[in-house]
């Protein structure tokens, strides 16, 4: 295990008062404990918070015009490894727990309806199940460049295999929507990773085999743990870390660190 710090802050300019919800606090139990918690908005509006049907922790609140920012600060305990588990079987479609049906379906950026003869081919010669979705995580690793800071503003599936870049989100996203068009339930998931170059949150993805969920990340090299989630949904549309309603405002600047805490040796990156 390790013990990481990880921290984000977002400065915003608003022009009219301006309701936002965000996710922005890690989660508790998803294979990670949270020892400390900080939120603190300024100017300092009260801040509500819900548990959405994802289980996400989202805080909702009502922003002033002028200069608003958003500080989060977590030490969190999670792994160093990631499990793999080359083998793990295929879970029949009638064997899945209802909670993951969801996860099997088209949705607003993965179009896995589009890929069926396309995922077929490509892992033809791999055992149903981990061993499919590992060739998928490899092949999008391969074919499609990660590319930070080309792409602001979310794109579907189809258009990541088309264009042949993309951010973490998008590699994620092209990955789960070929899972899902063979029939094996795939999640986006956004936290922070120790380690990432540039530092920014990340995305990767889960699929869901062997009766248990599996970390996969198209973007690096080799699997790594480091891994502090703050939130899962079907898509890109579930999990971004702000919404905001109406035009009065805009995000100027965000800062993301994580630090080893529990390693002398560490640095902020």
């Amino acid at each position: 295990m390790m013990t990481l710090k990880v921290s984000s802050d977002l400065l915003f300019q608003i022009n009219d008062p301006t309701a936002l919800i965000l996710m922005l606090r890690p989660l508790n139990g998803a294979q990670q404990s949270i020892i400390t918690d900080d939120y603190i908005v300024t100017p300092n509006v009260p801040v509500l918070e819900n548990t959405d049907s994802y289980g996400n922790l989202c805080q909702r609140l009502v922003a002033p015009p002028g200069e608003f920012s958003i500080h989060t600060a977590s030490e969190v305990t999670t792994s160093e490894n990631v499990d793999i588990a080359p083998g793990a079987c295929f879970m029949e479609i009638q064997n899945l727990p209802d909670k993951e049906l969801p996860y099997l379906l088209p949705s607003r950026y993965c179009e896995s309806d589009r890929f069926g003869e396309f995922t077929a081919a490509l892992v033809a010669d791999a055992l149903p199940g981990y061993d499919q979705v590992n060739k998928i995580a490899e092949w999008v690793h391969r074919s499609i460049q990660y590319l930070p800071g080309s792409s602001d503003t979310p794109v579907s599936a189809v258009e990541v295999h088309n264009r042949g870049y993309g951010v973490c989100r998008d590699l994620a996203q092209l990955a789960i929507a070929l899972c899902r068009s063979i029939s094996i339930p795939a999640r986006l998931v956004v936290g922070y990773l120790h380690n990432l170059e540039p530092m920014d949150l990340h995305a990767w993805f889960e699929a869901y085999v062997g009766g248990r969920w599996y970390t996969f990340d198209p973007t690096q090299s080799e699997l790594r743990g480091g891994r502090v989630i703050i939130a899962f949904g079907r898509d890109a549309a579930d999990v971004s870390v702000f919404h905001q309603f109406g035009s009065g405002c805009q995000l100027m600047q965000m800062t993301v660190r994580v630090e080893r805490v529990d390693d002398p040796l560490s640095t902020l990156l």
